[in-house]
């Protein structure tokens, strides 16, 4: 017997052939699914079959069994009849109709109901090409993806409107399967989350395990810098007419992401260095609103600063002064866009962290953040760029020197030399505690050695500080070498702007005074011989 035919028997379901009367003479029953029409291996489901009152038999055919025809006696006239499954599998999975008897005659066929059994086989893949984040009004293709050989992919897209795709696979030279949909204009008024299912040809209602959602992410648009002299003249006429209203910081200031609002690194290298992208921990001061429709882009850092160690761990914190309800993380060239809810570590702020480690090659690249509220499908502008790169991936060790000195006068000019002895492209040089991205020079080829020269022009305290270069290739910009040596440059203010050779004007200084104490020490030995003399004359 089987399992079907066991369940419905339980159920006071009894099996018989349908008798030969004139049919579709009543309305045509409706038939449904509880909790749904796709159900998971394993869970509960119940078909239902809605007629008309006075119905005194329920029919249900599965299309493809044998024996075809089930059928419910009422105990009494109703309208409903129903199917429990108590574990649904393959076994149950199909297309049915239902249909009714009354004293009267037949009902119609209902319109068909697909019962669809998941998790029988492995979850595909879902991807955005070429990203998940789409500007607005922008298309992107979605790909649907499996090693087993699936032979289609349901595409569904959940949320409002809700949207489904039959998609015929296409076979890869490597034995995989995918499948392609485009979607054109994507716009921030709803949300686009989608999950895929696979399904094999000859049993269109077993499908896969769904894959990982997938959610496009549409970046808002960033407010340009209110112009200075604009800020200026609406004080001034704020003040004329309502006195001590511009002090309060509206749209105007906040929405414009004025640097005052910023958590950029404010700490410099010194003159001559290119200025960084990314802040470091620092105060935040809550923003105003923003005016409808545009959202005040987040900062993304890391407390460990942008070169980290091969294992090593890596967060990395979105942070605003809007206060998000969650943050999305993206990297460039990767389809992970992993959200977390923000906390609020003060009224007013908030921020999430991203854990990456341990840190692998895979984690190198170029990051941004996105904020949003959890009643909105709108998203903030992305956040400036974070680039992560990935130290001791290649063998090499440069080694890192200094000209004039460790120990310079604050005014010279320094020269970090960076050398190889493999054949390397780029060298970066980074200053250990600084947030901002290490330089980058292409290198040169002299006297046997791949090397750069990172010149500073003039020094100042600033330049202070523990030195490191890396090698790199440009085949993979974001993967270094390992770390050479530390260098610790010292930069004073009390040295004299020219370095003299303190050796020598110490030998002079020694000398002069020598010949001065020698010349004292005569003048001394003849002034007590001419006084001894002068009193031996007089005694005689």
């Amino acid at each position: 017997m089987t399992p079907s035919l066991t369940a419905l028997l339980c159920l006071g379901l009894s099996v018989g052939l349908r008798p030969q009367v004139q049919a579709g003479t009543l309305p045509k029953p409706t038939i449904w699914a509880e909790p749904g029409s796709v159900i998971p291996w394993g869970s509960p489901v119940t078909i239902w079959c809605q007629g008309t009152l006075g119905v005194w038999e329920f029919y249900l055919n599965k299309e493809g069994s044998s024996p075809p025809w089930y059928r419910q006696l009422s105990l009494e006239p109703g309208d409903q009849g129903k199917l429990s499954i108590p574990h649904m599998t393959q076994d149950y999975a199909g297309r049915y109709h239902c249909y009714y008897l009354r004293p009267t005659g037949w009902s119609e066929s209902s319109d068909p109901l697909e019962l669809v059994v998941t998790e029988v086989h492995s979850k595909p893949t879902l991807s955005a090409l070429p990203s998940p984040v789409v500007t607005s009004g922008g298309n992107v293709t979605l790909q649907c993806g499996s090693w087993e050989g699936l032979d289609g992919f349901i595409l569904t897209k959940e949320g409002e409107p809700k949207s489904s795709w039959t998609l015929d696979a296409q076979r890869g030279p490597h034995g995989e399967t995918q499948a392609l949909l485009p979607v054109g204009r994507v716009t921030p008024s709803h949300r686009w989350m989608f999950r895929c299912h696979g399904f094999y040809r000859d049993t269109p209602q077993v499908w896969s395990a769904p894959s990982e959602p997938l959610e496009l992410l549409v970046p808002g648009e960033e407010v340009p810098p209110w112009p200075h002299a604009l800020l200026e003249a609406r004080d001034r006429l704020l003040d004329a007419f309502l006195p001590g209203l511009s002090q309060m910081r509206g749209w105007g200031e906040g929405g414009a992401g004025r640097t005052g609002q910023s958590v950029s690194d404010s700490e410099a290298w010194g003159p001559g260095w290119e200025k960084g992208l990314h802040g470091r921990n620092q105060p935040l001061q809550p923003r105003a609103g923003l005016p409808p429709g545009v959202s005040g882009k987040p900062s993304l850092l890391t407390p460990q600063g942008p070169v980290v160690a091969s294992g090593q761990s890596l967060t990395l914190q979105c942070r605003s002064d809007v206060g998000y309800d969650r943050f999305a993380l993206s990297q460039e060239g990767r389809q992970a866009l992993p959200q977390h809810p923000g906390r609020q570590p003060q009224a007013g702020l908030s921020q999430a962290d991203f854990p990456l480690g341990p840190v692998t090659n895979t984690h190198a690249g170029r990051y941004r953040c996105y904020g949003g509220h959890n009643l909105s499908s709108e998203w903030s502008a992305p956040s400036d760029p974070l680039d992560i790169l990935v130290a001791g991936w290649f063998p090499d060790t440069p080694s890192l020197s200094v000209q004039p000195g460790p120990v310079v006068a604050s005014g010279e000019n320094v020269t970090l030399l960076c050398q190889s002895g493999s054949t390397k492209e780029t060298f970066l040089l980074s200053k250990e505690g600084a947030a901002r991205p290490p330089l980058r020079l292409r290198s040169k080829y002299r006297g046997g050695h791949f090397q750069a020269e990172f010149s500073m022009s003039p020094v100042t305290s600033a330049h202070n500080g523990t030195y490191r270069c890396y090698s790199s290739l440009s085949s993979n910009p974001y993967l270094l070498s390992h770390a050479s040596a530390p260098l610790e440059l010292a930069v004073s203010e009390f040295l004299p702007s020219h370095r003299q050779d303190y050796t020598v004007e110490n030998l002079i200084r020694m000398g002069m005074a020598g010949s001065v104490l020698l010349g004292l020490g005569i003048l001394l030995f003849q002034a007590q011989h001419g006084h001894g003399g002068a009193q031996d004359a007089a005694r005689s």
